[in-house]
């Protein structure tokens, strides 16, 4: 399988970050995915290997929202995961930026979910 060097190095960088985060049912991992489209956001525990919430542009809280794509997008993607994890009673997570580098939408994520309560 031929794969270019910026998966390679993006992979490379996701084993890095999952060396040190890996997330409980008392303190669930937060893992962002970004595509050229869309962003998603899993909150997961590792240790029963379940993903207990997921909120991402294509669900359909943020589908039909005026944002459009971006960062403005991952910002709605943010608030919806922090609310949802607040229904949950959810209160800390721990951040995987999943080997993306920390600025743009995934930054933008981030800012979002802390604003709505999230602490992480």
């Amino acid at each position: 399988m031929l794969t270019s060097k910026k998966v390679l190095s993006r992979k490379r960088r996701q084993r890095s970050v999952r060396k040190r985060t890996t997330g409980s049912d008392a303190l669930p991992r937060l893992c962002v995915y970004r595509s050229s489209k869309h962003i998603y956001a899993q909150v997961i525990s590792d240790e029963s290997g379940v993903t207990l919430l997921s909120a991402s542009t294509l669900s359909k809280e943020t589908a039909g929202s005026e944002e459009g794509k971006g960062v403005e997008a991952a910002k709605q993607v943010g608030r919806e995961i922090a609310k949802l994890c607040d229904a949950k009673q959810i209160a800390r997570v721990v951040f995987d930026r999943n080997g993306f580098l920390f600025h743009g939408r995934v930054k933008a994520l981030a800012e979002a979910a802390r604003e709505a309560g999230l602490v992480f």
